[in-house]
């Protein structure tokens, strides 16, 4: 998403195979002053994207071919579209579906049928905490936080343990910094929601999810005990001497 971008003024990409529902939603967001651009599969999404990026995209979950899911993986495994944001639309509505879209890195996850005006107001939300984050790192360049053996430099969202890079995704960068900025703080999973997630609609189970797959990244390093549970309270990061 451009630096300055107006939140009234974003480019919405809307990738929708069914006709009436893409009409529907073209509709509230150019009323609501977004400029617009449909795609109705992941193949000519992923045209749009690569020649003139949009500052967001409504996803669906299902669409033929490529799904909304594998696409959505497929856009953040690629560092140039790894922080695009994404709020996933779907008429599948169970928690399982719920905790697979976001772990593949949507920004938030909306059940059909939905009113226009609470669609609206997740992107305004969706595109302020987009705009937010890239003041920060305007803030921040070139600053980098350390924890034990563990580097982050927020502008250019690396983590590297003694040297060595880490492959995360936005979200699991995100929530390892919480951390390595305040070592031997105990978060519970609502303040994580809060920090990382900005309170989207997002369960606490998608913590435990996340913080598995950091430990995982984590496995064989000199930071491999870096993240904690802390019994009854949450999660912390501790730095053993």
């Amino acid at each position: 998403m451009t630096e300055n971008t107006n939140v009234k003024s974003a480019r919405i990409l809307i990738v929708e195979d069914e006709a009436p529902i893409r009409t529907l939603i073209s509709f509230a967001c150019a009323a609501a002053g977004y400029e617009v651009e449909c795609a109705e599969d992941a193949q000519k999404a992923q045209s749009v994207v690569e020649n003139n990026p949009p500052d967001l995209v409504l996803l669906d979950y299902m669409l033929p071919g490529l799904s909304g899911v594998e696409w959505l993986e497929r856009l953040h495994a690629d560092p140039k579209t790894e922080h695009l944001p994404v709020i996933m639309l779907t008429a599948r509505g169970s928690e399982s579906d719920r905790v697979k879209g976001l772990n593949a890195g949507a920004d938030d996850y909306i059940v059909k049928p939905f009113m226009p005006r609470e669609l609206i107001a997740r992107i305004q939300a969706v595109l302020r905490r987009y705009q937010h984050q890239s003041k920060n790192e305007q803030d921040s360049l070139n600053v980098e936080v350390v924890c034990g053996p563990l580097t982050m430099n927020e502008a250019s969202f690396e983590a590297k343990v003694d040297g060595e890079a880490l492959s995360l995704s936005a979200k699991e960068f995100k929530l390892l910094l919480v951390f390595a900025k305040n070592p031997e703080r105990v978060y519970s999973r609502e303040m994580l929601l809060q920090l990382v997630w900005d309170n989207a609609y997002v369960d606490e189970r998608t913590v435990d999810v996340h913080m598995l797959r950091l430990r995982k990244q984590l496995q064989g390093t000199r930071a491999e005990n870096l993240l904690q549970t802390v019994r009854g309270l949450g999660y912390r990061a501790h730095i053993s001497e």
